[in-house]
């Protein structure tokens, strides 16, 4: 088992306290908060193992207070509803006493419809042109920025392969379309929940920067004070999370310190398995 799958398994695997309450711990970064989409992923744990015979189909989600990286976060599941189709939870996690997020995550029995369409897949290069290798036969990767260059690196839980590369050298990207490639770094167990987990924690990787894309910059600018506000899910159809799929992102509005973004997550295959929305705060440090 790799250091990275290891550290990915650890995130997402709670400890159960008593009925309905759960702890998980954070990974040891330099990080000065916890990372919105380790919340997003543990919430998410902790109400499906409340759960049985179903699978969330969407989560709606508030980042109140950011998360202290050095202590444990307290899960407390609320079980709001068990119907014929659907059940319904409400997962609060605490740290120092105070609600630091919260999430509402709905689950779903199977079953046939007669209706099933969905959006078109953006044609853009697969991932196996985006290797460390084939980016660093560019011209611009000896000035690539060292976070961009640790995208490549396989001791992460998440790997990250970026289309638009340019974005990070301040080309604007006008209509604020980017892409991104993005899988678990090694194989996960065979347990589509867990799978769901892992997708929730990922799809909160780079979602602000489709704002900031339209202006030529990133969220890595010192001069920005970036925050995770909310995060909606949705999940249409079965994938793995340890297969690579593509995050497309974009964002239609920004305006008085928020902006919002909107992501599809697709299969290599054109399938699409997911949607996000999410509006962050995106203040500039005052001089």
């Amino acid at each position: 088992m790799s250091k990275s799958l290891f550290d990915l398994i650890s995130i997402l695997d709670l400890e159960q306290l008593e009925v309905n309450l759960f702890r998980g711990n954070s990974p040891k970064t330099d990080w000065q908060r916890v990372f919105g989409g380790q919340v997003i992923g543990q919430a998410m744990v902790a109400a499906c193992r409340t759960v049985e015979g179903r699978l969330p189909h969407s989560l709606h989600c508030y980042f109140i207070l950011p998360g202290d990286p050095k202590v444990p976060i307290i899960y407390q599941v609320e079980r709001l509803r068990d119907g014929k189709s659907y059940s319904t939870r409400r997962v609060t996690a605490i740290q120092h006493g105070n609600a630091i997020f919260s999430i509402m995550v709905s689950f779903h029995a199977e079953e046939a419809s007669a209706f099933d369409h969905q959006d078109k897949m953006p044609d853009v290069p697969p991932p196996e042109k985006l290797t460390a290798e084939e980016v660093a036969k560019q011209p611009i990767f000896k000035e690539m920025p060292e976070f961009i260059r640790r995208y490549y690196e396989m001791d992460r839980p998440i790997e990250l392969r970026p289309v638009e590369i340019g974005r990070y050298f301040g080309q604007k990207v006008d209509d604020g379309r980017i892409h991104i490639w993005i899988r678990t770094a090694a194989k996960l167990p065979d347990d589509p929940a867990l799978h769901l987990c892992a997708l929730a924690y990922a799809s909160d990787f780079s979602l602000l920067d489709a704002i900031m894309a339209r202006y030529g910059r990133t969220l890595f600018d010192k001069r920005m004070m970036p925050a995770s506000l909310d995060h909606a899910m949705w999940f249409h159809r079965p994938f793995r999370a340890d297969e690579w799929l593509l995050y497309a992102q974009d964002s239609p509005n920004a305006r008085g310190g928020r902006g919002l973004s909107r992501g599809l997550i697709f299969k290599p295959d054109g399938t699409l398995v997911a949607s996000v929305a999410q509006e962050g705060s995106v203040r500039e440090r005052k001089a």
